[in-house]
């Protein structure tokens, strides 16, 4: 049985680089790159632990068709365990047009497929409950799971003894809390990024009121990815911090915080202290933004444990 398994939204990136505007209607316009890329948060973050040496089961839902082979295969090439993978009708795998700004950061186009109709009964629970860490990964965009299902899962994996853990997307349906409240007492570790929390925190606009917010709402412990300015923690005893980003050349910015869950996840598997967890994430973060795609810029357990090592010493 895998030791991490990450549950949620997956799909391809279509990546085109730099695009600051699209051309006019029935004009044709360049760019330097377009890339393939699998994408989603549980791809990012379950590929991520792959390539940090993690043994890793990743559950999601992808068509048959052939985005849906393309992500199958890129799991199996990282050694993913892809045995509870669910397999819905043809044309139906999710699939994001990313479009990089000149300045690394990304605007999106989406479909979303799989991800729209994948249910609770359709997750092999013996895998969730035999892992060490259950990772949920990218809710908002899974309306069919989100909210009081995934809440569910979280309780039975907390009740098995499963450390749970929760990253979000962005919602466009507006729902923001409705669907996240219900899961947070079932959360060990809750890690939104700094804007989702905003939406999701009810006027709360700083670090330390929104983890204070989820922490009465029934999280242990809650960290803040803040990008360039590194995370923001409040433990389970109350007590806070702040760990810096390091100092990297911006290239994409796709896949940051899904990176920096990677590192996290890695680090909370080893046992290490919230302190060193946060560290090592926003290292690994900071390799995935100097390529573009949300994996291709990741190195291995002991090359990015060198560069943390490196990057404090300096």
């Amino acid at each position: 049985m895998p030791e991490i398994t990450c549950i949620g939204s997956i799909g391809v990136d279509i990546v085109g680089s730099p695009i600051d505007s699209l051309p006019p209607k029935g004009t044709l316009g360049s760019v330097e790159r377009i890339e393939l890329h699998t994408g989603g948060c549980a791809a990012n973050t379950g590929m991520g632990l792959a390539i940090l040496g993690v043994d890793t089961a990743i559950i999601g839902k992808v068509g048959a068709d052939t985005f849906g082979e393309y992500i199958l295969n890129r799991f199996r090439s990282q050694g993913v365990d892809t045995s509870a993978m669910v397999i819905g009708e043809a044309g139906a795998t999710s699939a994001t047009m990313v479009f990089v700004h000149s300045d690394g950061e990304r605007s999106f186009r989406h479909f979303s497929g799989g991800n729209g109709t994948l249910a609770l009964e359709e997750i092999d629970r013996a895998k969730v409950l035999n892992s060490k860490i259950l990772h949920i990964a990218g809710m908002m965009l899974m309306p069919s799971f989100d909210g009081v299902p995934c809440a569910q899962l979280l309780k039975e994996a907390q009740t098995a003894g499963v450390i749970t853990t929760l990253d979000t997307a962005w919602d466009t349906s507006g729902r923001w809390g409705e669907i996240v409240v219900p899961c947070l007492p079932y959360t060990d570790y809750f890690l939104p990024s700094f804007e989702e929390a905003k939406m999701l925190a009810k006027g709360q606009d700083t670090p330390e009121g929104m983890t204070r917010y989820f922490q009465d709402c029934g999280a242990k412990v809650v960290g803040i990815k803040m990008g360039a300015q590194g995370c923001y923690f409040r433990a389970a005893t109350g007590d806070t911090f702040t760990t810096p980003a390091i100092k990297v050349d911006v290239v994409d910015t796709l896949g940051a915080g899904d990176a920096f869950m990677a590192g996290f996840l890695t680090a909370l598997h080893r046992g290490w202290s919230l302190e060193q967890c946060a560290t090592f994430a926003v290292t690994v973060g900071g390799c995935c933004v100097q390529a573009l795609g949300a994996t291709t810029g990741l190195r291995g357990f002991v090359e990015t444990l060198d560069l943390m090592e490196r990057a404090n010493r300096g």
